[in-house]
């Protein structure tokens, strides 16, 4: 992520997802060891003061012993979160907003716009944070603690705001929201095949994970998939869309897709046939262990950092020196 990661103010987003995952780590950490855990445990680490409560607020408790288990249960419970938030934000520095909604499919333009919209909205609000930051730093101002948060958060607002004006207008301008003349027949196909498919894939996945229906899961699943993507297909036809310059998809993005569905595949190979070796135990305490080809795996997740090309460097203009 650090090597490929562009000079775009999406790009300066994943500190602040970072912060966040410690945060989220810290909290389910201190909602442990002062609420308690319903894990039970032997190895007592410190006993706090407990709080009597009454016995309506029965299975929470304020307070008492802390257990190895159970710090050890938050903590990887409270790691799962973490890495998934890491992961968000890692997609939200390297991803580029337009060609991203460029590359939906048109039945799904709407959606693809919000899901879009939604993506630039933070890294949007840790640029103008930064920015604003750092221009109460030139100005002698103070921009830490509780007092500069609360003093950058207008002027922050404001500009979102003000970013959502600008943007609806640009839609407006650009023709988002028309439709194309389609037959009622087809409307009726398209909300068919796309609910049909949708209930399939959701009954097909329910075969798969249960033995007693292992026989048909998948072949539901598949035809759940295929109705859904023909109805989307279909959807397509009603959204008047134009592409200027379109992206190319040339052996490196197959290369990257490749490395995703692998280390997907891989993983999900590895949780079935080994579930104790991704999912250490806790009663009783055990050291977790590193599973080889698991791990192995995931690097294959590193290929995209030396197949895709080098981000461009960002040219700044520099003033004429007397």
């Amino acid at each position: 992520m650090a090597t490929r990661r562009p000079h775009a103010p999406w790009s300066r987003s994943y500190g602040a997802f970072v912060k966040l995952a410690l945060a989220v780590l810290l909290i389910r950490l201190a909602f442990a060891v002062l609420l308690g855990s319903p894990i039970p445990g032997t190895h007592v680490l410190v006993h706090l003061p407990e709080v009597p409560l009454p016995d309506w607020a029965q299975g929470i408790r304020l307070g008492g012993e802390v257990t190895a288990e159970a710090l050890t249960f938050a903590l990887y419970d409270a790691l799962r979160l973490a890495a998934l938030l890491i992961c968000v934000g890692a997609a939200n520095a390297l991803a580029n907003p337009s060609r991203l909604l460029k590359s939906l499919p048109g039945a799904l333009y709407e959606l693809g716009v919000a899901v879009v919209v939604a993506l630039t909205f933070a890294p949007n609000l840790v640029a103008d944070v930064q920015r604003l930051r750092a221009a109460r730093r030139l100005r002698g101002r103070h921009d830490k603690g509780v007092r500069g948060l609360l003093q950058v958060g207008l002027p922050v607002l404001e500009g979102a705001l003000e970013r959502s004006v600008a943007l609806a207008a640009a839609m407006d301008a650009r023709g988002y929201g028309r439709t194309a003349d389609v037959p009622p027949a087809v409307r009726r196909t398209t909300a068919a095949l796309t609910l049909g498919g949708l209930l399939g894939v959701c009954a097909g996945t329910y075969g798969l994970l249960t033995a007693e229906s292992g026989a048909y899961g998948l072949p539901v699943l598949l035809a759940g998939v295929a109705a859904a993507l023909a109805g989307l297909w279909l959807g397509g036809r009603r959204t008047l869309r134009t592409r200027y310059r379109p992206d190319p998809w040339d052996a490196r993005a197959w290369l990257v897709t490749a490395s995703g569905v692998a280390v997907a595949a891989l993983l999900t190979l590895a949780a079935s046939r080994d579930p104790t070796a991704l999912h250490p135990g806790v009663v009783p305490l055990v050291a977790p262990t590193l599973p080889l080809w698991p791990a192995a795996a995931v690097l294959i997740g590193l290929l995209p950092a030396f197949v895709t090309p080098a981000p461009e460097a960002s040219h700044t203009r520099k003033e004429p020196t007397t």
